[in-house]
């Protein structure tokens, strides 16, 4: 009797096992199925059910839970879910920079800068995310000038530069504040003028070279910073 008990107690976990597997398996082919239509309210359910039940463990399901919750607006959520991919590492590049889009959605600076710092220090090469992460110093940099706190902004594009040394904006705006500080001074001091002067020549001097002809945007900037360069000479 205890033997037949045994056996239906086992048959009975093993037919909830296989139950619990089965419905698992739904949720994650039903928000698949949901993604690859554009359905990510339904995608995010199923998704996130799905990891609820499972402690988290897929990493690919919780990159594309991050993706729907993202689209949905529920930026925290995404935040979440783009974390257990990190974590993971799986899509690493990607993970990270949904991420920083949904710390940026959020408002949040302190955590946006500080996932892309993480992120460069752990993938250096990658140059999206370098990119990303120098490009908010430039905006901070943009911010201050717009102040008129000159100070800081010279600080947010060095900034930068430490960050991607070939930064064709934070370079030019260097090149430029220390131009503009140079001929204000030319008629009063022009010893002071050229210790400006000197300062933008080695922003410009490392500009010019990087800008091209072909794209008319800096086309243009490498006309004006040319003939920065050129009177800056003239003055040393």
């Amino acid at each position: 009797m205890k033997k037949l008990i045994l056996s239906i107690a086992l048959c009975c976990a093993a037919t909830n096992f296989f139950a619990q597997e089965t419905d698992l398996g739904k949720l994650r082919n039903d928000g698949i199925a949901a993604l690859e239509a554009n359905d990510y309210q339904k995608a995010y359910d199923n998704f996130s059910s799905y990891l609820n039940q499972t402690n988290n463990q897929d990493s690919v399901i919780a990159f594309n839970c991050g993706i729907c919750a993202d689209k949905i607006k529920k930026h925290a959520d995404a935040v979440k879910y783009f974390d257990i991919a990190v974590d993971k590492k799986y899509n690493l590049v990607n993970a990270y920079i949904g991420k920083a889009g949904a710390l940026k959605d959020m408002k949040n600076d302190a955590e946006y800068v500080a996932t892309l710092k993480e992120a460069v220090e752990a993938l250096p090469n990658e140059k999206k995310l370098v990119s990303m992460y120098a490009t908010y110093y430039v905006n901070e940099g943009i911010k201050a000038q717009k102040a008129k706190k000159t100070a800081a902004a010279e600080e947010a594009y060095k900034q930068a530069l430490a960050i991607q040394g070939d930064n064709l904006n934070a370079l030019n705006s260097l090149g430029s504040m220390y131009y503009a500080k140079g001929a204000a001074l030319v008629q009063t001091d022009l010893e002071k003028a050229k210790v400006e002067f000197k300062q933008a020549k080695e922003y410009l001097d490392k500009l010019i070279p990087l800008l091209s002809d072909q794209n008319a945007t800096q086309k243009k900037i490498k006309a004006n910073a040319t003939t920065m360069l050129d009177y800056i000479n003239s003055q040393l």
